[in-house]
């Protein structure tokens, strides 16, 4: 079952950033098949280990520290399923708003939207918080061209998260076909 990782503050070609061939030679490293990379901002389009191995959660670690000993830099990433990134974005894309919407992946628990230092964190950070489930989190910024998504999950939770735009996994989407 292919898999959408997003591996947190990559730049692919600047300085001190993880090139593209170190990312799709960490995931190889760590037994991923078919690895390719969508764009230069860490988001890669891979197909887990075979079953019998790592869980998939612990695949994408491994690939993290073959990254970190490939380069010397440590990132964390985060996956989901094809199949659930399509069911997020059919949930959530519609309307004249979703261009400034979200998708956050997280190591931290389900976010509850509803909890008042939740919603004021959201606020504060001029967005609000649409959905949310185990591991991610759609959000929606104020204005158009922002991206508050990632520091407003990250003090939430206390844990790392990143993030893409709605667009930019609808343009992923397609090219999967």
């Amino acid at each position: 079952m292919q898999q959408i990782v997003f591996v947190r503050n990559v730049n692919a070609g600047q300085r001190g950033h993880p090139s593209t061939p170190d990312l799709i030679g960490a995931f190889v490293d760590a037994g991923f098949v078919d690895v390719w990379s969508f764009q230069s901002n860490g988001t890669l389009v891979v197909e887990p280990p075979s079953e019998g191995t790592t869980g998939p959660a612990d695949a994408v670690d491994e690939a993290m520290q073959a990254l970190a000993a490939r380069t010397g830099l440590e990132r964390e990433a985060f996956a989901v399923r094809v199949d659930d990134l399509v069911r997020i974005l059919a949930a959530d894309a519609a309307g004249p708003t979703s261009a400034r919407r979200e998708l956050t992946l997280h190591g931290g628990a389900v976010i509850d939207p509803t909890a008042i230092a939740v919603t004021s964190e959201a606020s504060h950070r001029r967005c609000r918080i649409v959905s949310t489930g185990p591991g991610w989190a759609v959000l929606e910024n104020e204005r158009d061209r922002e991206s508050n998504a990632t520091p407003v999950v990250e003090r939430i939770t206390g844990a790392p998260a990143t993030s893409r735009g709605f667009p930019t996994l609808q343009r992923l989407i397609a090219k999967l076909g």
